[in-house]
């Protein structure tokens, strides 16, 4: 029944300009994962509720080299009860954005017991990391060296890339250049998955 589409896999890998990637992103509820996503989108600050399920949103961000790529997000909520879920949204993911709140303090080790979790479950060995340090703006925020820290970003999976971007998804600060190291990680991953499968 699944197998109706893998003949036509080749005529697609020859059209890299209707990829899209499908990324994830993840957080404890709060840290500003809705407004990532709807000021990629708009490019204009976006009210937000508490997201009680998911928000998916197909959208086209210029990178740095003039490049239109399209992203396909999935934004899952965050609260406790929702986290379970997480890893049915990150099954073949191709990126994983996990914003943090750089203000909350007390949430922390938290959101690095979260992270830790999500980038340890085996189908996401490997698959590129942006973590988002959202609210970089106010005036109480840690430091990226702190955030690093306390998310103990040294102990994640060496096979794991990762990249930790200063941002303020309100103004949508660093949100771009966070996407082109993303994008760079996935492109870099996708070369040796293939280079790993032609040795074999």
């Amino acid at each position: 029944m699944g197998n109706g589409l893998s003949d036509q896999a080749p005529i697609f890998s020859s059209l890299p300009s209707f990829q899209s990637f499908h990324i994830v992103i993840l957080g404890l509820d709060s840290a500003g994962k809705t407004t990532v996503l709807y000021r990629l989108q708009f490019n204009e600050f976006v009210n937000t509720v508490p997201t009680k399920g998911f928000n998916t949103e197909k959208i086209k961000v210029t990178l740095g080299n003039s490049k239109t790529v399209t992203f396909h997000f999935w934004d899952v909520g965050g609260q406790e009860k929702l986290r379970p879920l997480w890893k049915s949204y990150t099954r073949c993911t191709d990126g994983i954005v996990f914003v943090v709140d750089s203000v909350d303090v007390e949430r922390m080790e938290e959101a690095k017991t979260e992270l830790h979790k999500i980038t340890r479950i085996s189908e996401n060995q490997g698959v590129p990391v942006l973590i988002v340090a959202n609210k970089q703006d106010l005036r109480n925020s840690l430091s990226l060296s702190e955030i690093e820290k306390m998310l103990a970003m040294s102990e994640l999976s060496s096979s794991t890339p990762w990249h930790l971007q200063p941002t303020c998804a309100i103004i949508g600060d660093g949100l771009k250049e966070g996407l082109e190291k993303l994008h760079d990680m996935i492109i870099k991953r996708r070369k040796m998955l293939r280079q790993q499968k032609k040795k074999r």
